[in-house]
């Protein structure tokens, strides 16, 4: 591997200190529930002033690395699996070496894209001269960015909008939000659900301060109006959106369509999750934003909080895609940085001959409902639907595994049949912590689908 890689995590996935070196966002695995009770001073410093655009509030806070287990903050997006595997498969798997030509590039996810993407021209003109110095024949060498969730829009913004296409040799994104997800505008109209507001500060406050956040929203038609299918920028006085930053949000969408047509395109790989219910519209009630599976009709579905129809992006007039789907795994958006088909995948783009030994053919797809997010005292509950054209799809054996992050011991259970390919399974109420659910064919280990939850706390 002669080229620099670059690693790219999603948002809330790097880790953030102070000026003194002090955390203020590093909470993961089995302490997040815990730290997430007394987050409220973090939050209250993390907060951006109104009006910040593409700027840094001078808070002195700054990204110390990539988040290493399950993270999440409630209000401000879905529970995410960490990085550390992807990093040190990436290691023992080709000639990468970290800090030489592997290099993680975690970055402050609350502020704007175009921000991050101005710090990531930096940072990878600073590796790639001292790598192409390290030896005559990487005198070449290019860039290949592989990015997790709005990982890519960072990415992408450096590509297209100030000069990365010049030393880029491809651009992979993991679930990227290329056209927005309607998670975000939820997060940012409804605020916390019930439940798990009370955690001593307003989150939804410190969401609805986030240019990210608001760049994350939909770029597509999908709030229900009187004339149909409406683009979120478009609609007035939609509430707990700033106007200002969704406006901005817009016009950073509409910059990247435009860039990417020029004629000589950096070849980007949308590895992009299937088959998982995926909300992707909506429409507005008393009670906020109602969000719907459906859009003119059809469940495309997703990876559970990326829409299919979003993690690619459009050509310059939205009249199709501008790239096609490099991989299409059966997985949650939180866990396909370590999926083992996207692994395959990732090993071919990256030069290596992909593994062709573990049966690709006959992997079952599996949809996966589990609660990102659960209250205290309330049983987990797991949906699991199997398509038709599965032979035996309404008889087969699936098992779940519900493993707290903390290493407890897991438990198991065996779902039941329901008729036409649906199937549940029901754990009694979960203890306090972030989860991994890995659901599976008995038959077929290889075909698995990874969903994470967070348990609050009684009072959460």
């Amino acid at each position: 591997m002669n080229d620099l890689v670059v690693v790219l995590p999603g948002i809330m996935g790097s880790r953030l200190a102070d000026a003194a070196g002090k955390p203020v966002w590093d909470l993961s695995g089995g302490a997040l529930w815990r730290g997430l009770r007394t987050f409220g001073g973090s939050v209250n410093r993390l907060r951006l002033p109104k009006d910040i655009g593409d700027g840094h509030p001078d808070d002195g806070v700054v990204p110390t690395g990539l988040m290493p287990d399950v993270h999440a903050i409630p209000g401000v997006g879905q529970p995410v699996d960490g990085y550390t595997d992807l990093l040190v498969w990436l290691e023992r798997s080709f000639s990468l070496s970290p800090g030489a030509n592997l290099v993680p590039f975690p970055y402050d996810w609350r502020l704007s894209c175009r921000y991050n993407a101005e710090r990531l021209r930096r940072t990878v003109a600073r590796a790639l001269e001292r790598w192409r110095a390290s030896a005559p024949e990487r005198a070449d060498a290019r860039v290949v960015f592989i990015c997790h969730s709005m990982g890519g829009l960072v990415a992408r913004h450096y590509v297209e909008r100030l000069g990365g296409h010049e030393v880029t040799r491809r651009l992979i994104t993991l679930g990227t939000p290329h056209r927005g997800s309607l998670d975000a505008l939820g997060h940012l109209v409804n605020g916390l659900r019930k439940g798990w507001g009370p955690l001593g500060v307003d989150l939804s406050a410190f969401a609805r301060s986030l240019p990210s956040l608001h760049q994350l929203a939909p770029d597509y038609a999908c709030v229900e109006g009187p004339g149909g299918l409406a683009c979120a920028r478009d609609l007035p006085g939609l509430p707990g959106v700033d106007p200002g930053l969704l406006a901005d949000a817009a016009r950073f969408h509409a910059d990247l369509r435009r860039s990417a047509a020029r004629p000589d395109p950096v070849t980007l790989h949308a590895i992009t999750g299937i088959r998982q219910p995926t909300l992707t519209t909506a429409e507005i009630t008393d009670r906020g934003l109602s969000p719907l599976w459906l859009i003119d009709g059809t469940d495309e579905r997703g990876d559970g909080t990326v829409p299919r129809l979003s993690a690619r992006p459009t050509n310059a007039e939205n009249t199709g895609y501008a790239v096609d789907e490099a991989h299409t795994p059966c997985e949650q958006h939180g866990s396909l940085q370590n999926n083992r088909g996207v692994r395959d995948a990732l090993a071919g783009l990256l030069g290596h001959e992909r593994p062709f030994h573990r049966g690709e053919d006959g992997d079952v797809p599996l949809s996966v409902l589990a609660p990102p997010l659960l209250e205290a005292g309330e049983p987990y509950e797991v949906a699991v639907t199997v398509p038709s054209e599965v032979p035996d799809h309404d008889a087969l054996h699936l098992t779940a595994e519900l493993r707290p992050a903390d290493g407890r011991q897991p438990l198991a259970r065996t779902l039941r049949p329901l008729g036409e390919g649906r199937y549940a399974a029901a754990f009694p109420a979960p203890d306090p912590g972030a989860y991994r659910l890995a659901v599976r064919v008995t038959a077929h280990a290889e075909t698995t689908v990874t969903a994470l939850s967070l348990v609050g706390a009684a009072g959460e």
